[in-house]
């Protein structure tokens, strides 16, 4: 079962000790699953990105996923599926951590109420959002930047170093929290669904004996929470990226949303309330390989080390 086996071994002997070893078997997890799917997060990015043209009144493009992957093809070749790798994975080592440790202390709180797990997820998100925000704003702008080189324009930064100074020194430090406020929103939404959803969904799945808990409960259960997730979170996730790719401060361009809530009106306004869902596919096509990925090595790693089943 989902509580079976737990606590035994060396390395879950203490306290302290299974709080090490799961802070770093979720780093380590996040990090593999976060480099398998970055292609897809890269040309999600890039759709959100690309829809907001219509605002600044730029020539019109096509945004698909096929035209934005060719796109990308024929800039960089294969390692421009990459751009903005390090930070993502920065992020990780922070975000995924926090929100899945926090959660699992959290949800022992609510004992059996699914909607005490449910904010249980949501309040780990947002505690998580907030520590990585600053490598989350440098990811967008990098993946970003290979729109900037497409249309002959320069790239603003050359790594996270110089991302991280040049923010630091034109938008001050409060900008590297730039799009904090839509990021925690999101970040409650996609951990409302992806934790609690998939906390619940394996329990499930072992009670009725569809599976026993093992790979097959854990994918089913990745998957479904990869869809509740991603139909929560997406329309925050639009917002999120496009206020973290405006900058500010003089030598910038002007701002094209004042705050999350103008960006919210202006994207519904000129391109229609289904543009908040753009890029809806490659989110869910990410998240799903991303969370089987993560859960199923998290879940073997915890095996392991002694640990038992999340």
């Amino acid at each position: 079962m989902g509580s079976a086996g737990g606590g035994g071994g060396s390395l879950s002997g203490r306290p302290e000790g299974r709080a090490r070893t799961k802070i770093a078997l979720t780093s380590l997890s996040a990090a593999v699953a976060e480099t398998a799917t970055f292609p897809i997060d890269i040309i999600k990015t890039r759709l959100q990105i690309q829809a907001g043209d219509a605002i600044r009144r730029l020539p019109p493009v096509t945004a698909s996923a096929s035209r934005v992957a060719a796109d990308i093809w024929k800039m960089k070749g294969f390692v421009g599926f990459y751009d903005g790798l390090a930070p993502a994975v920065l992020r990780h080592l922070f975000y995924t951590p926090i929100r899945i440790v926090s959660y699992e202390n959290l949800r022992h709180l609510a004992e059996d109420s699914v909607a005490g797990k449910v904010l249980a997820a949501g309040v780990s998100g947002v505690l998580a959002q907030v520590v990585a925000s600053p490598a989350d704003l440098i990811k967008v702008r990098m993946q970003a930047d290979g729109r900037l080189v497409s249309n002959s324009r320069p790239a603003r930064y050359t790594g996270i170093f110089d991302a991280f100074n040049k923010i630091a020194r034109y938008e001050g430090i409060r900008g590297l929290w730039r799009g904090v406020f839509p990021n925690g929103q999101r970040a409650f939404l996609v951990n409302m669904g992806e934790l609690s959803c998939y906390d619940q969904a394996k329990r499930l799945i072992i009670r009725h004996e569809i599976f026993d808990d093992n790979v097959f409960a854990h994918t089913l259960a990745s998957i479904s929470s990869g869809l509740c997730a991603t139909t929560l979170s997406c329309p925050a996730d639009v917002i999120k990226t496009r206020m973290m790719n405006q900058a500010s401060g003089k030598d910038h361009d002007k701002l094209v949303y004042r705050n999350s809530y103008d960006c919210l009106m202006k994207t519904v306004k000129f391109e229609g309330v289904l543009a908040l869902w753009k890029g809806f596919f490659p989110t869910w096509a990410r998240l799903g390989p991303w969370q089987f990925v993560f859960w199923v090595s998290y879940e073997r790693c915890r095996h392991a080390a002694g640990i038992s089943s999340f």
